[in-house]
């Protein structure tokens, strides 16, 4: 029986839980976003702590603005940037700083049918 090293089997598991959110936050659509618990919840592993560190380290390739804190907030230091994609997405806000979670929260691609 071949061994395995602990941390190989660790590392393999945080890079199969990485695709995974950034599977998922790639299928947002436009216009739409999930806070951090969302994606956690929707993926059912993790936590939105676990969601933050996938999407501060590997986040860059996909729609990260459209990963949001759970009080509407966007992520600090990138502001301008989400607001510009929110303008151009249509995102719907909530004063100037804060995304209107009840209008733009999106739950999740459905499941598929068998």
């Amino acid at each position: 029986m071949p061994e395995h090293n602990e941390d190989e089997t660790a590392g393999g598991a945080a890079t199969a839980y990485a695709d995974l959110v950034l599977d998922l936050v790639d299928r947002i659509p436009s216009g739409h976003v999930m806070t951090y618990g969302d994606v956690a919840e929707y993926l059912g592993a993790g936590g939105p702590r676990q969601v933050g560190r996938v999407m501060a380290t590997s986040g860059g390739a996909v729609p990260w603005w459209r990963v949001i804190r759970a009080d509407g907030r966007m992520l600090p230091g990138h502001e301008r940037r989400a607001l510009t994609e929110y303008a151009r997405e249509g995102t719907p806000l909530r004063g100037e700083d804060r995304v209107d979670l009840r209008r733009a929260r999106w739950q999740g691609p459905l499941p598929r049918r068998r």
